[in-house]
């Protein structure tokens, strides 16, 4: 064991011997501690190793220091109820639960209703190899604020896989956000005022519920296909409502996994252009693509079109970076609008995500992640076929899969009942508007491989059919 490994095991050793004594109310709130030459020959440590255990008791607020006096235990506070602790199951089943859900229960729950990767499927390897890398950067890099247009050679990445998608921008016409969702919120701060009509597919991604309803926006469906919008509906949504922006993902639908076709993007096209309607498309899952599918953003050239994205799917959660394009002169809105809310950008983010992208394993990683995919979405196909719930389309990527529940089994009442045994599910109506999509359910292949959640799935299935007749 080299020196600076017993160092830290001894740091850690006189840590927890305090904490053990202040647990063992040894030392009482307000009690002062030992002198640090007092510690470090009770303990037999030498006196730096007592200096380095107390600064970290300070760190974490177990212990206070007054200069001149010493060290004192810290007025601990009350513990945390487990009432406290994840998620509210009683709420109701809105946008907001299946985050809610997601987000706030601990680790030993299954989360099938969830919208992301497990941390295993994601480029670990690649991430930790940047993080040294910038672990060794100049000090701007760590410390400093970024520009509020974004690192410019991210943006100058992003610019290029953004050609091969077909999809014509300048890096000038690229802004970095912190996250799809801030990139998004930017947007309805710039193009909508409280009370304007935007149109959403039916179902569509929760989140956009949430958001546009922070927004005050007055929200309108259309029923999605598995080519995209119905063209007849949508347009008479424009005429009867005149929204002001219609959101949408073109490339691997959220939640039904559905791919547009190229004769309906030409139709929305047409129709935007004849109401003067703004279109955002959230370009969110483009790397699970096998093959680019059509997008709005590159038939349009941006001018009517917003493309969004981030890398908190194939990379990082934790790691918070998106991206809007869209024409120059509402880039030079959004970037005075970033300042106002997040003044300059996260450059440490964007450093890691450009170091990630440019990583020749980035790409290697992305063809076997899309493999991998295909088998689990073929696997758990097939398992829910078993137990009666019916894929309503087998995607041809990403990791989605929309399906319908046997009978009139409501699938909130699902969603309730197994989240009590630490599964949480996506029930259809948290996607749909007009709340027609309440004998549906959403799952994650990626996240639906434990036997148990079939289990559970099975049971609650069989109360239902029970309750029911």
């Amino acid at each position: 064991m080299d020196e600076q490994t017993a160092g830290g095991t001894r740091v850690d050793m006189v840590m927890a011997t305090i904490r053990q004594r202040i647990a063992g109310r040894s030392l009482t709130p307000g009690a002062r501690l030992p002198s640090i030459r007092k510690s470090a020959s009770a303990l037999k440590v030498s006196p730096s190793t007592v200096v380095d255990a107390y600064e970290r008791l300070v760190a974490e607020g177990a212990i206070r220091s007054r200069p001149g006096s010493g060290f004192y235990v810290a007025n601990q506070t009350a513990p945390l109820s487990l009432s406290e602790i994840g998620p509210k199951v009683d709420r109701a089943v809105d946008p907001f639960w299946v985050s809610r859900q997601s987000l706030e229960s601990s680790d030993g729950v299954l989360k099938p209703g969830c919208g992301w990767l497990p941390p295993s499927w994601l480029p670990e390897d690649s991430i930790r190899r940047a993080l040294r890398a910038l672990a060794r950067a100049d000090g701007a890099v760590l410390a400093d604020y970024g520009s509020p247009l974004g690192l410019p050679a991210l943006r100058q990445f992003l610019a290029r896989r953004m050609a091969e998608r077909g999809i014509e921008s300048s890096p000038d016409q690229i802004m970095l956000t912190e996250s799809g969702t801030q990139a998004m919120d930017l947007l309805c701060r710039l193009l909508l005022e409280p009370g304007d009509t935007v149109l959403v597919d039916d179902p569509c991604y929760f989140n956009f519920q949430a958001l546009l309803r922070a927004h005050r926006a007055k929200i309108v469906s259309v029923p999605y296909t598995p080519v995209g919008p119905d063209i007849e509906l949508y347009g008479q949504a424009l005429n009867e409502h005149r929204p002001r922006l219609y959101i949408t993902n073109s490339a691997i639908h959220n939640p039904t996994g559905a791919i547009l076709s190229p004769v309906v993007a030409h139709k929305v096209l047409k129709l935007a252009d004849q109401f003067g309607l703004t279109i955002i498309e959230d370009d969110l899952f483009a790397d699970f693509e096998r093959l680019p599918a059509p997008r709005l953003s590159a038939f349009d050239g941006l001018d009517r079109v917003v493309l969004i994205g981030s890398f908190s799917k194939t990379i990082s959660a934790s790691v918070r970076c998106g991206f809007v394009a869209a024409r120059p002169e509402w880039i030079e809105g959004l970037i005075d609008l970033k300042i106002a809310t997040s003044f300059g950008g996260g450059r440490l983010g964007a450093e890691l995500v450009l170091a990630v992208l440019s990583d020749g394993r980035y790409r290697k990683h992305m063809e076997t992640l899309r493999s991998r995919l295909g088998s689990a979405m073929s696997d758990v196909a097939a398992r829910l076929k078993a137990i009666a719930i019916e894929p309503w389309l087998m995607p041809e990527a990403g990791m989605l899969l929309w399906c319908r529940l046997p009978g009139d089994v409501d699938a909130a009442d699902l969603a309730r009942a197994a989240v009590a045994e630490n599964v949480v599910l996506a029930p259809g109506n948290a996607f749909s508007v007009s709340q027609s999509a309440g004998n549906f359910m959403r799952f994650n292949v990626s996240q639906t491989l434990d036997d148990r959640i079939f289990e559970v799935l099975r049971r609650s299935l069989d109360r239902a059919r029970k309750s029911g007749s």
